[in-house]
C-alpha cells in the first residue's frame, strides 16, 4: 500500500474549520465520535466514494472504492473533530507518513486558532 496526502480531503477539511464546522473536543474522544461501520456504509451509499475519500487524509490509489483506500478521518461527515485530526497525527508519526503528520499538525493549529 502506497498512502500518501489527500491533497483534495486536507482543502476540504480546511475549509470547514474556517466556516466554524468544527468540534472541539478532548483528545482521546474519537473512539466515541467516530462514524461506525454503518453510518460510513449509509454516507458511501447516499453519497459515493469520492465524498467518502474526502474525508480521509490518507489515500492508497491501489485499492480505489473501497474502504481500506481511505485511511486517517479526521471528521463525522459533518464536521471536522479535533480529536480525531490530534488521533491521526499521532497515527501518522507512528507509521512515518509524514506529509500527513505534518499537515494534520498544521490543520490542529488551525482549528485552536479559532
Amino acid at each position: 500500500m502506497a498512502i500518501r496526502l489527500n491533497e483534495p480531503a486536507l482543502r476540504q477539511a480546511r475549509a470547514l474549520v474556517r466556516e466554524g464546522k468544527v468540534v472541539r473536543d478532548e483528545r482521546d474522544d474519537w473512539s466515541e465520535h467516530a462514524p461506525s461501520t454503518d453510518e460510513e456504509n449509509a454516507f458511501i451509499e447516499r453519497d459515493g466514494w469520492t465524498e467518502f475519500r474526502h474525508w480521509h487524509l490518507g489515500i492508497d490509489d491501489e485499492t480505489r472504492d473501497t474502504k481500506q483506500a481511505s485511511s486517517f478521518p479526521y471528521g463525522d461527515f459533518r464536521k471536522v473533530h479535533r480529536c480525531a485530526v490530534v488521533s491521526l497525527e499521532s497515527r501518522a508519526g507512528q507509521y512515518d507518513h509524514d506529509e500527513i503528520r505534518d499537515a494534520a499538525r498544521k490543520l490542529l493549529e488551525l482549528i485552536d486558532e479559532g
